[in-house]
């Protein structure tokens, strides 16, 4: 089962890599993991560690949504992907499809997740258990780096998970400040 979400993905990836066989244009698809960073507004289903960050720092109640919370994302900041689209820019190839995200290295599962930030922030995150997964959800996506890193050796991750982590609750934090004394 594909999500309507999923299927317009693949529908616009199919045609970004015709164009890229058929007409030798430097068309690229960037099958993305987990993007996020600082300025990511992460929502209930979509954008998961921006929005548990959020959720934490306000006091609301998060949902986890099936797999006994030990669904795995891998996940990728933003300064990773504009890098990779910089590499490929400087140097096109025809058609070429990437899988693009943290790898195993930027893993995490959501139970590990809701600890790290409560490690990190000092605040429990409330969150209650929905037993049902959402419609065509994975319970483990991780981005296989290899083909993108093979074609563009000067690329590499810069940012970790805390790295990541710690930029997203710094944002969440003074966005919180701003919003009241604003």
């Amino acid at each position: 089962m594909h999500s309507l979400f999923g299927a317009s993905k693949a529908a616009a990836d199919l045609v970004a890599q015709e164009y890229g066989r058929y007409f030798g244009m430097n068309t690229c698809i960037f099958r993305g993991g987990c993007l996020t960073g600082p300025s990511h507004s992460g929502v209930e289903l979509h954008g998961f560690l921006s929005y548990l960050v959020k959720v934490a720092l306000t006091g609301g109640t998060y949902s986890v949504f099936g797999y006994k919370a030990k669904q795995v994302r891998d996940n990728i900041h933003s300064y990773d992907v504009v890098r990779a689209m910089e590499e490929f820019a400087a140097n096109p190839r025809p058609g070429e499809v990437y899988n693009l995200g943290g790898g195993r290295a930027n893993s995490i599962s959501m139970l590990e997740a809701i600890a790290l930030i409560a490690e990190t922030t000092g605040k429990s995150l409330n969150w209650k258990y929905v037993n049902e997964n959402r419609k065509a959800d994975h319970i483990c996506y991780i981005s296989d780096l290899r083909k993108f890193e093979s074609h563009y050796p000067n690329w590499k991750l810069t940012k970790n998970l805390d790295a990541i982590f710690q930029e997203i609750i710094a944002s969440q934090q003074t966005q919180q400040t701003q919003s009241v004394t604003g």
